[in-house]
């Protein structure tokens, strides 16, 4: 048999039911108590039923089969110290919770009517006859441990129902921070990977590729390149403190016009310029630094430009140049992903039109509030 916890307060209403059986037991014995041979028997029957009961206060909650030998010891010496004294036969009252507690719910009902059968059969038996008073007692004491023990049962499934419910509400629950806490933890490790490619790995990019093309004379590049480390180490420093990137200050247009002089790319500003919201302005000026990037690095383009172009409820901006191309659908970096990720956090699209030897053409559009 499967040990279950048990609650405090079913062990209290064990141990009270227990107490009344001795109370009981020992009002049974002391009314029977008295000189007679009879008294001396049904005093003796009463002690040893007190030492078999007690014997089975100590094998609760062991093996099942030894719970129901000890049961039917009990019962058995019960209805035979009945036949003795009627006083024994209101032992029936706790002998009724006890069937119901140990048996399963049809025989514990079958052991209840038979525990009730015995009473009013021995109280007949003394009386020499059978009276509706007779039958009334023992039948009411049946008829109420039935449905007392029928609605615990039925509150103790209820209960445990409740606590299954709230246990899986706490798993779920539990589950759920978990994921929150990954998906969070991912999208930060994306966050400061696109952060690293669009600042860091550029900038170090630009430095290498202009210190490679170093000719005999390298003042001119050493100090491009000198002016891309200390861009790149301001970049660090306010990327460390959560700050707008550098080449953001000011308007998003000026910066967007000196990244494209930096770049060799023309830029164009269509529509009427309005303020944009902090992260659409970092958003976009990201996408250009990679996308003008990207230009430089991969496209062997002659030309290239950039278009900013305002719109009533959304803002795009286009970079296009004349460079070698690619196939969209076979070829995609990390450039390319991490663009398509930032657009994504603020509900924006990005759109790639390429062909070998056809140039590239970068559309991002963002909604704007």
């Amino acid at each position: 048999m499967t040990r279950e916890v048990e609650i405090p307060t079913v062990r209290l209403l064990r141990y009270g039911l227990h107490g009344v059986f001795y109370v009981l037991l020992a009002v049974a014995l002391g009314r029977s108590s008295g000189p007679s041979s009879d008294s001396w028997v049904a005093l003796s029957g009463g002690i040893g039923l007190g030492v078999v009961y007690a014997a089975g206060l100590i094998t609760f909650g062991r093996r099942r089969t030894a719970l129901l030998v000890w049961l039917a010891a009990v019962t058995l010496i019960w209805a035979a110290l009945c036949l003795l004294s009627t006083d024994f036969v209101w032992l029936a009252f706790p002998l009724f919770f006890i069937c119901l507690h140990l048996l399963p719910l049809r025989a514990g009902g079958a052991a209840v009517l038979a525990l009730t059968g015995v009473s009013v059969g021995t109280l007949a038996l003394h009386e020499g006859a059978l009276t509706p008073a007779l039958v009334v007692g023992p039948v009411m004491g049946a008829m109420v441990a039935i449905l007392t023990v029928t609605g615990y049962a039925a509150l103790y499934r209820e209960s445990e129902r409740r606590r299954a419910l709230i246990d899986e509400l706490t798993r779920t629950r539990a589950e759920l921070a978990e994921t929150q806490h990954e998906a969070g933890v991912l999208a930060e490790r994306q966050r400061l990977a696109r952060e690293i490619h669009d600042t860091l790995a550029q900038g170090l990019s630009s430095i290498v590729l202009l210190l490679r093309a170093t000719p005999p004379d390298p003042a001119g590049y050493v100090g491009e390149a000198m002016r891309a480390a200390e861009d790149n180490l301001a970049e660090a420093r306010r990327f460390v403190h959560a700050l707008a990137p550098p080449g953001l200050d000011g308007s998003l247009e000026e910066a967007l016009r000196r990244l494209c002089s930096r770049q060799g790319a023309a830029f164009q500003l269509d529509g009427e310029a309005y303020p944009l919201p902090r992260g659409a302005e970092i958003a976009l000026f990201r996408i250009a630094q990679s996308g003008l990037a990207n230009v430089s690095r991969h496209a062997r383009a002659s030309k290239a430009a950039l278009t900013l172009t305002y719109m009533e409820d959304e803002v795009a901006m286009d970079i296009v140049d004349d460079g070698r191309g690619f196939d969209p659908l076979t070829r995609s970096g990390n450039g390319l992903g991490f663009i398509r990720d930032r657009a994504a956090e603020l509900g924006g699209v990005v759109t790639v039109e390429s062909a070998p030897g056809l140039g590239t053409a970068l559309a991002v559009t963002l909604p704007v509030p």
